[in-house]
């Protein structure tokens, strides 16, 4: 069956912004670089502002505009909705669209509470019985170093995991003067480095070792209490004004945790989470060690996995830097000849091929609505955890 004569399916995204651009590149390219069952027809991008989401249609390859996301909702023409907004709204617009049959990706974190995100889920329950999926957008699960060391966990190669080490360092907050923004406001990004960035972290490792974060022990800071507010809007930025407004999210989180069964089982785990870590750009760090390997990747050198075999000769153990462009390493076949890198964007396409994958084969994607909301519930029990001071706080409702 060739592209002209495949079903399809149509794509309504809400939001416009970074994520916006990011997803539009993934559903404009998977279909041109991977087999896929139905082709996505790009038909409606969804924004507030009439003039700048028109502007971001033309620019992205959307078929069409629209400035109220119940439209789309509404449209016989959508078969799915995928969420690019700030977290306050994912609920309500996950949810109706489940409800009138809609397939759903939202990005990550799900919601901005736990009661939010149990009411997404419970939604997505209620829509798998009648064949709609749902999927979180932890786009880092799908670079193709990560299915690489996920699939070395899987076949033993660290034997039992004692350790892990996960971080993710960015610095675009260190100057104090720079313009709020919704990532900064509690009420729209529901928290901080914890969510924004933490989340990513807490995904990956679960992701790779099959284990969860059974409790939890952490700290919380914010650097910087106060920001210029944004001025006139240019583009989609903005300059700052001389008004300052209130931070109401962390600039940093760290904790502890220890975790429970899958490959980690009783294992203990180290993260770290802020956008103040002066002169890393978008570090994003994992280590696991185990009982008879260790692997170590790092997210500015993405196409790169670091493993140590601890049960070769004495004389010839040592980090091996493998480079993960080789076609046998997943997703790589439908790109660049060995050798060739891939970037970050990459991981759109990817997550695109994998959720349509499960709508046209009957099957439930993942991270599911299940997933987010276990995600959703470790970064509470962090939060409550620094407000009282407490030394383990459990995960589990």
């Amino acid at each position: 069956m060739n592209r002209t004569t495949k079903p399809t399916l149509g794509v309504a995204m809400v939001g416009y912004g970074f994520m916006g651009a990011a997803h539009s590149q993934g559903w404009r390219v998977a279909p041109r670089f991977f087999d896929l069952d139905a082709v996505p027809v790009m038909r409606t991008i969804v924004g507030r502002d009439a003039e700048r989401v028109e502007d971001a249609r033309a620019r992205f390859g959307w078929e069409r505009a629209e400035t109220d996301w119940r439209r789309v909702i509404e449209d016989p023409d959508i078969d799915i909705v995928d969420i690019c907004t700030p977290g306050d709204s994912h609920a309500e617009i996950a949810i109706a669209a489940l409800e009138a049959g809609k397939h759903v990706l939202c990005e990550k974190p799900l919601a901005n509470s736990v009661d939010e995100a149990e009411r997404m889920a419970e939604a997505a329950d209620a829509a798998r019985a009648r064949g709609i999926r749902s999927m979180v957008g932890f786009s880092y699960r799908r670079v193709p170093a990560i299915g690489f060391a996920r699939k070395l966990v899987q076949d033993g190669r660290l034997g039992d995991i004692r350790q892990v080490r996960a971080v993710y360092l960015q610095d675009w907050l260190t100057d104090e003067d720079g313009p709020m923004t919704w990532r900064l406001d509690k009420t729209l990004a529901g928290s901080g480095a914890l969510g924004d960035i933490g989340a990513h972290a807490i995904d990956l490792v679960e992701h790779l070792t099959g284990s969860r974060l059974a409790t939890v022990s952490g700290t919380l800071e914010t650097f910087v209490t106060e920001r210029p507010l944004l001025g006139e809007t240019v583009g989609l930025s903005g300059t700052a004004s001389e008004e300052r407004g209130r931070v109401t999210v962390d600039d940093a989180a760290w904790f502890t945790a220890r975790l429970a069964g899958g490959r980690a089982d009783r294992a203990v785990g180290s993260f770290e989470a802020t956008r103040y870590a002066t002169g890393r750009k978008n570090a994003l760090r994992v280590e696991l060690s185990g009982s008879r390997g260790a692997i170590a990747f790092d997210l500015e050198a993405m196409n790169e996995l670091q493993f140590y075999d601890a049960t070769a000769p004495a004389g010839e153990q040592g980090f091996t830097r493998i480079i993960v462009t080789e076609p046998e390493h997943p997703y790589m076949a439908n790109w660049w000849p060995t050798g060739h890198a891939i970037g970050y964007e990459h991981a759109f396409s990817h997550e695109v091929v994998d959720f349509v994958g499960a709508i046209t084969s009957g099957s439930d994607p993942e991270p599911s609505f299940d997933d987010g909301l276990h995600v959703q519930r470790v970064l509470a029990a962090v939060e409550r955890s620094a407000a009282e001071g407490s030394s383990w706080t459990p995960t589990a409702p």
